[in-house]
């Protein structure tokens, strides 16, 4: 992954062939052109915790259609920080009853999620380019 600043406040990733842009709101200085790299950190949880119910979905062909998550955050008043994260999972109303529990259940394996519970360390380091 590369990192590189195209201009004002704005900060970009190529990644795997991807340029993943991000911009900061307009009030903090940017141009709000793109989400800011903290709502990409969420819609990482989002997307994950729904890659595995898509997959369950799918493997027992049911459909997704009419399947959503919802992601929302509760801040941590003494740290300022995000203190709870909820995901919603919003099924219709004719999906089967059986698979509910196990919806929620691989919903939880989502890698970023795991990844947030046993957090890798960080080396941060500077060298000549």
């Amino acid at each position: 992954m590369l990192i590189s600043f195209p201009g004002g406040k704005k900060v970009n990733a190529d990644y795997k062939g991807f340029i993943i842009k991000t911009d900061q709101p307009e009030g903090e200085g940017g141009e709000n052109s793109a989400p800011s790299p903290f709502d990409l950190f969420l819609c990482s949880i989002g997307t994950c915790a729904g890659f595995y119910v898509l997959d369950f979905c799918q493997g027992r062909q049911i459909p997704s259609e009419g399947i959503e998550l919802s992601l929302t955050t509760e801040k941590n008043q003494e740290t300022g920080l995000i203190g709870k994260i909820m995901v919603e999972i919003k099924l219709p109303a004719e999906f089967p009853e059986k698979y509910r529990e196990a919806v929620i259940r691989v919903a939880n394996l989502c890698t970023v999620k795991k990844h947030l519970a046993n957090p890798p360390e960080f080396q941060i380091y500077t060298s000549n380019k």
